[in-house]
């Protein structure tokens, strides 16, 4: 099988691929860059390719899904809560200050 080739790959991990891809472009991530991005977070949810054999290899484990709620809590929850407080205050003028701007 020649390298990137996907015919090992079943339709599901296909869409999923395909899903996550179109997310990272609409955050401004060039168009192969954010498909290395999206075949690598299905081979980390999934294994690999599933699509061979009796019992189409393992079922997901969403590992990827998973990490990425608990990466940005912690930093945040370390800090003080005046420490939050004063940076949601912060954030809170600047978008109003933006939305004044915009219009």
């Amino acid at each position: 099988m020649p390298k990137g080739d996907k015919s090992a790959y079943t339709d599901k991990q296909k869409r999923k691929a395909e899903h996550i891809e179109e997310g990272y472009e609409a955050r401004g991530v060039s168009e192969t860059e954010a498909e290395r991005r999206a075949w690598a977070t299905v081979n980390k949810d999934s294994g690999g390719g599933n699509k061979s054999g009796s019992g189409r290899g393992k079922p997901d484990t969403n590992a990827a899904a998973k990490k990425g709620g608990k990466a940005g809590g912690k930093a945040a929850a370390a800090r003080p809560a005046a420490a939050r407080s004063a940076s949601a205050k912060k954030a809170a003028a600047t978008r109003k200050r933006q939305e004044h701007h915009a219009t």
